[in-house]
């Protein structure tokens, strides 16, 4: 894994070809802080990373800090002869020691626009440097809690910056006043953050305004899921409305009843009433179709003889009194005579036949 960490330059002087040298206090053993998206864990704000003296003073680790190449501000990518040309100001000294918690490291900075840098101010250092990182939760020599600890160090680079990891400390020594730096003298620094995925280089004000907006935008995110789920709710609620009001017009539409079928309804009522009254003639105006048959059947055997039994054996009686009503002859010859045209023309004929029909029968006796 690549990583960034702060160093600082010592004692400085300006050679006669305009070449800046000095030494560095370059990485130093104890905590340091990563952004998460720093060490490959988005899901983490800050991470503390352990890095044990045994690392950090070991012979590879050492040796890897001789001969590297100085650059202004970080590379996108490790210093390689491929792009040395376009990235490198300057390079480290031989030897590389070590200075209480610090390694403590000559360089020598050869391009004029970096010496102008520092000389205006660029004055921290951050170390480019390759890792193994091993997760894991343990607690630092001095009491503090890390997440991870560096194994594998092996440096890459010396990038010259506005601000470093390592701290003030971590700085060019010789640039400021004897005295302690007045916020007016103290060269303004600068601190990585990640905005949408891209690394930014902010002040602190900034940062916190930053991780500011970033908790409202993440809030007016929340709220807008939540007003959206609400709509939703809303609209699926409503056109499950609307698709029981159109199963409602649905069957209102079925039950519509067309002029053919009211014309079978008319015949049909009447022709019940035809035959309930050739069986029992009363008024049955209002009585729906149930209740002519029971009518007619009541008259005809009682109310006792039905009681407690359905509509389906109501109905069969019913047609059993028909079906009699049709093979009985005296009632036939009735209602024959009944519903027999009279001629009016007849002068009597019809009643002097009749009359002679009885006298026969009369005789026959």
């Amino acid at each position: 894994m690549h990583i960034t960490d702060t160093v600082s330059l010592g004692d400085t002087r300006l050679s006669d070809s305009g070449y800046l040298e000095a030494f560095a206090l370059t990485a130093r053993t104890g905590i340091q802080q990563y952004l998460g998206v720093e060490v490959g864990r988005p899901d983490l704000k800050v991470v503390n990373v352990y890095r044990d003296e045994k690392e950090v003073f070991s012979k590879r680790s050492l040796d890897s800090f001789s001969k590297i190449p100085m650059t202004n501000d970080h590379p996108a990518q490790p210093v390689t002869a491929s792009n040395w040309k376009q990235v490198a100001v300057g390079t480290t000294g031989d030897e590389v020691l070590r200075d209480g918690e610090y390694l403590k490291i000559g360089l020598k900075i050869t391009d004029g626009d970096a010496v102008s840098a520092v000389q205006a101010g660029k004055r921290e250092l951050s170390v480019g440097y390759s890792c193994e990182l091993v997760w894991e939760d343990g607690i630092a020599p001095d009491g503090t809690k890390y997440q991870a600890k560096q194994t594998n160090i092996i440096a890459d680079h010396i990038a010259i910056v506005q601000r470093g990891r390592a701290g003030s400390r971590a700085s060019i020594g010789d640039s400021w006043p004897q005295h302690p730096p007045t916020p007016e003298e103290r060269p303004m620094t600068l601190k990585t953050v990640t905005v949408d995925g891209i690394p930014v280089e902010v002040t602190d004000q900034g940062a916190v305004v930053i991780a500011t907006l970033q908790g409202r935008l993440a809030d007016a995110a929340t709220k807008l899921g939540t007003v959206e789920a609400a709509h939703a709710t809303a609209i699926a609620a409503k056109d499950a409305d609307l698709a029981k009001k159109d199963a409602e017009i649905d069957g209102l539409k079925a039950k519509q009843v067309t002029d053919a079928q009211l014309d079978e309804r008319v015949k049909a009522r009447g022709d019940l009433i035809a035959k309930a009254k050739t069986i029992a003639d009363a008024d049955y105006t209002g009585k729906s179709d149930a209740e002519i048959r029971k009518a007619v059947v009541v008259s005809k055997i009682g109310d006792a003889a039905i009681a407690g039994k359905s509509e389906a054996y109501i109905d069969a009686r019913f047609d059993m009194l028909v079906e009699d009503a049709a093979t009985d002859p005296v009632r036939q010859h009735f209602q024959n005579k009944d519903h027999k045209p009279q001629n009016v023309h007849d002068n009597g004929q019809d009643a002097y036949e009749q009359r002679l029909q009885d006298a026969w029968k009369g005789g026959a006796k």
